[in-house]
């Protein structure tokens, strides 16, 4: 396990081991005091000292809402609800906390690829990909950020995001391989295929623009290039996380898989009701 941190007065950063090779996941040591959560479907297994408590709230809005009245209770925790529904994530948190000592609990992501811890040390938040977020902290604050309808609508991706701030251990996933760059040393700004975005620290600005005009060649490579008339910018001094596997020439992919075991099942019961081969 990895050494932890002493800030602000006790330990912070999360004892951890990543695992594996082409599908990474996290193995976490729990100390007494010490609380994880994450999104339903991210967690895999723990020790039976670990308890899992199930909320609809982080602990932080939890916490907020305690001088609210019932109406305000309610009224928050729907608008929490809703804002992750519409982002197209679980609308609850799984906590995890070790009773009677030390205690393990392990996390992974949804697709093959790497995982990577995050420090965040009160100063500069993260932003990630909707569904690059795989556990975290207690202590490390969640929220949905929208990146405005205009970047949404021309990218086809990130108009929904997920911001990080506070102390601790943030998890992240990505699809493929990991590529840590800072957009200051490319002359300030980069473009990059809107699916291959991970995450970004506070201080780069994410946008989304046209490339190539409404022209033969433009037309030409927004059809036939793969990656439309826009492309995703991520400008200024901070780090920038990348993953080498596209979402959406993934997702374009398994729904080419798809339709050809749905052919292939469709010859393979036309062979079955003529008794054998049609070749």
């Amino acid at each position: 396990m990895t050494a932890p941190t002493r800030r602000h007065g006790r330990f912070e950063v999360i004892k951890h081991q990543i695992k594996g090779n082409a599908s990474q996941m996290i193995l976490c040591q729990l100390d007494q005091g010490q609380t994880m959560y994450c999104e339903a479907g991210k967690f895999l297994w723990k020790t039976a000292n670990v308890g899992i408590e199930t909320r609809f709230t982080t602990r932080e809005q939890e916490d907020a809402n305690k001088t609210k009245g019932f109406m305000g209770k309610a009224l928050s925790v729907a608008t929490e609800v809703g804002k992750r529904a519409l982002a197209g994530e679980s609308i609850a948190f799984q906590y995890f906390t070790p009773a009677g000592g030390s205690g393990l609990v392990a996390f992974a992501g949804t697709l093959p690829g790497e995982v990577r811890e995050i420090q965040l040390e009160g100063e500069k938040g993260w932003t990630a990909e909707k569904d690059a977020f795989m556990a975290a902290e207690s202590t490390v604050k969640f929220d949905i950020k929208f990146a405005g309808f205009s970047a949404g609508r021309k990218g086809g991706e990130g108009f929904i995001l997920e911001r990080f701030t506070g102390t601790g251990s943030l998890f992240i996933a990505g699809a493929g391989n990991f590529i840590e760059l800072n957009p200051s040393n490319y002359g300030g700004k980069i473009q990059v295929d809107t699916g291959c975005i991970v995450a970004f620290q506070d201080g780069i600005t994410y946008g989304v623009e046209r490339i190539g005009k409404f022209d033969a060649a433009g037309l030409k490579t927004a059809f036939f290039g793969g990656e439309g008339m826009s492309l995703a910018t991520l400008e200024g001094d901070g780090q920038v996380i990348l993953q080498s596997v596209s979402m959406v020439t993934l997702a374009r992919t398994l729904q080419h898989a798809a339709g050809q075991a749905s052919t292939e099942g469709t010859a393979g019961s036309i062979r079955g009701l003529l008794g054998g081969s049609t070749d």
